[in-house]
C-alpha cells in the first residue's frame, strides 16, 4: 500500500476512467497502489494484466482480485471472462498490449497532476544507489515517492508513475536502458525538473558501436526535461563533453556539474575513505559542506556529490541532507554488509551480487581493499561473469587482474566462462576455484572461509551470485549487519 500525506485514495473510479479511456465493470475497492505481479500484490492495488515475455497477466486476474486487488485492468476483449470475480477496468487501444498502454496513460496522468519536484536518474553505474540516497535524504524533508528496486524500464517507469500520490512533495525516478532510444519515451513520461547522469562506462557495450554511443543514449534523459530544468553531469567523466552537448540541446535552463574537477559546481575538496564510511569535504555551489556518508567507497562518495547537487537544485535543505547521509546504508545486493559467525570468530560479507560491469567490479575491489581483516584474515573476491560486453568481453574480464592486484585481494573465486579469463590471468597464489556456474562455487567458498576473512560477492544478475550469499548466511549463524571494525575487531 502506498501511503499519502492525506491518506486519500490513489485513484478514484472517475480519474481511472478519464486517464485510461477505459470502462469500469463493477465497483472497485479503494485504490491505494498498483501492481503487475500477484506475488507482491497488496490489498487495494490496481492490478495491470500486462503481457510478459513468458506469461499473460490475464491468467492471474482472478487470483489478483481474490487477493484483494481494488480492481484489475484488462483488455476489453477479455473483460467478459472475469464477470463476477471483481471490478475490472476494460481498456482498448492500438498498442500491442492495451493494458501496458493504459498503465502508461495512468502514469502520464499522475505526472500531470503532480506538483512534486521530480528527479530522474540514469548512468552506467550507480543509478540505483543514487536513487536510494535521494529517497533517503528527501524523505526527511517531505513526502517522497521513488522507484522500488530497479524499476527503470518500459514497464517499471510507468508503474512507478502510476503509484505516485498526488500530494508527494518529491519524486525520484530511475531510468535505465540497454539499447539506443530506450530512454527517450521514459523521460518523456517522467518530465523531470532535474535529470542526473551518474557516469558513462562500457556497460551493455554489445548493443552499442562505441562508448560515445552509450554517452549519447544516457544523454537522452535530458530530452524530457521540463523547460528551464536542471541537467546534472559528472565533470570527471571522460564523456562529459558529449553529455554536455545533449544537455545544452535540451530545454534545460542550467547545467550543474559535480566531481573533483576544479571547475565542478559541486566539488569534493577531500574524501576520507574508511572501512565502514566515508567523510566528504565539499563545496556545493559555493557553500562549504562537510558530511559523513554511511556507505563506504570512493564511487559512492562521488555519487553523493550528485545527490547534493540535486538537493541544491530542488531548493531543499542542504544541511539536513548532509546530516541524513550519515544514516544511509547500502541495500541488499548492492554493498550490504553482514557479519558471519565462524566458530569462535567472525568473518565479514559484502553482498554486491545484484549486478556487475567492469567499473562496478573495480569499485567493489577497491572498497574491499579498505576493509580491515582479522588475524590471519584474507580479502576474498567471488566474481561472476559480466554480461553484455560484446566481442571485447574476454578482454574486459582479463583486464580485471590489474585491479585485483592493486586492491591486494588475497584469493579470487570465479564463476562462468568469461571470468575464467580473469582466473587464468592471476598468479597461482591468488587463485581460489574457477567454476562454470555459481552453484559450483558454493561448497568451495564455504570450505575456504575462516575467522578474520572479508569476502565480497559480485556478478551479473543472471549469473545468480546471490545463491552464494544466501549459502554463507545460512551456514554461518548470522551475527547481523555491522561495520567491518565492529565485525572483525571483537
Amino acid at each position: 500500500m502506498i501511503q499519502t500525506a492525506s491518506d486519500a485514495p490513489l485513484w478514484t473510479p472517475e480519474t481511472l476512467e478519464a486517464a485510461t479511456g477505459g470502462r469500469l465493470n463493477g465497483v472497485p475497492k479503494p485504490i491505494s497502489g498498483a501492481s503487475i505481479d500477484t506475488r507482491s500484490l497488496q490489498p487495494g492495488d490496481l492490478f495491470f494484466a500486462i503481457r510478459g515475455e513468458a506469461r499473460d497477466g490475464h491468467d492471474f486476474v482472478r487470483d489478483a482480485l481474490a487477493r484483494g486487488a481494488g480492481a484489475a485492468v484488462v483488455a476489453s476483449e477479455r473483460a467478459a471472462e472475469f464477470a463476477g470475480a471483481g471490478a475490472v477496468l476494460a481498456v482498448s487501444g492500438p498498442d500491442d498490449d492495451p493494458v501496458l498502454e493504459a498503465m502508461r496513460a495512468l502514469g502520464r496522468a499522475a505526472r500531470a497532476r503532480s506538483r512534486a519536484g521530480i528527479v530522474a536518474v540514469t548512468g552506467s553505474v550507480g543509478k540505483t544507489g543514487t536513487k536510494e540516497a535521494l529517497r533517503h535524504v528527501l524523505s526527511a524533508q517531505g513526502p517522497t515517492h521513488a522507484s522500488i528496486a530497479s524499476y527503470n524500464n518500459h514497464w517499471g517507469v510507468p508503474l512507478t508513475l502510476a503509484r505516485m500520490p498526488a500530494d508527494a512533495a518529491y519524486g525520484v525516478f530511475e531510468i535505465g536502458m540497454n539499447h539506443p532510444r530506450e530512454i527517450v519515451p521514459l523521460t518523456a513520461m517522467v518530465r523531470p525538473d532535474i535529470a542526473l547522469v551518474t557516469t558513462v562506462e562500457p556497460v551493455h557495450i554489445e548493443h552499442f558501436a562505441s562508448l560515445s554511443a552509450i554517452a549519447d543514449a544516457k544523454g537522452e534523459i535530458f530530452s524530457g526535461l521540463r523547460h528551464g530544468g536542471t541537467a546534472i553531469l559528472n565533470r570527471d567523466n571522460p564523456s562529459f563533453s558529449r553529455l554536455l552537448a545533449h544537455a545544452q540541446a535540451s530545454k534545460a535552463g542550467r547545467v550543474v556539474t559535480f566531481g573533483e574537477h576544479p571547475e565542478a559546481d559541486v566539488r569534493a575538496q577531500r574524501i576520507v575513505l574508511r572501512p565502514d564510511l566515508s567523510v566528504v569535504d565539499a563545496v556545493v555551489m559555493g557553500i562549504p559542506v562537510t558530511y559523513q556518508l554511511g556507505t563506504p567507497g570512493r564511487h559512492t562518495a562521488m555519487n553523493s556529490l550528485g545527490v547534493m547537487a540535486v538537493i541544491h537544485a530542488l531548493g531543499a535543505d542542504l544541511a539536513l541532507a548532509a546530516l541524513s547521509l550519515a544514516a544511509l546504508r547500502p541495500p541488499v545486493g548492492r554493498g550490504e554488509r553482514t557479519a558471519l559467525r565462524i566458530g569462535d570468530g567472525e568473518a565479514f560479507l559484502v553482498d554486491e551480487s545484484y549486478n556487475a560491469n567492469p567499473a562496478s567490479i573495480r569499485a567493489a575491489l577497491a572498497t574491499l581493499s579498505t576493509i580491515e581483516t582479522g588475524s590471519r584474515g584474507r580479502r576474498i573476491a567471488v566474481l561472476g561473469d559480466m554480461l553484455e560486453l560484446g566481442t571485447s568481453g574476454e578482454d574486459h574480464h582479463r583486464d580485471l587482474a590489474a585491479a585485483v592486484e592493486a586492491a591486494g585481494i588475497d584469493l579470487v573465486f570465479t564463476a562462468g566462462p568469461l571470468m575464467r579469463h580473469l582466473f587464468e590471468a592471476l598468479p597461482m597464489s591468488r587463485r581460489g576455484t574457477c567454476a562454470a556456474a555459481s552453484s559450483e562455487l558454493v561448497d568451495p567458498v564455504l570450505a575456504t572461509l575462516r575467522p578474520g576473512d572479508a569476502v565480497m560477492v559480485k556478478g551479473s544478475n543472471s549469473i545468480r551470485m546471490g545463491r552464494i550469499v544466501e549459502a554463507l548466511k545460512a551456514r554461518y549463524a548470522n551475527a547481523g549487519q555491522a561495520g567491518p571494525v565492529q565485525a572483525l575487531a571483537r
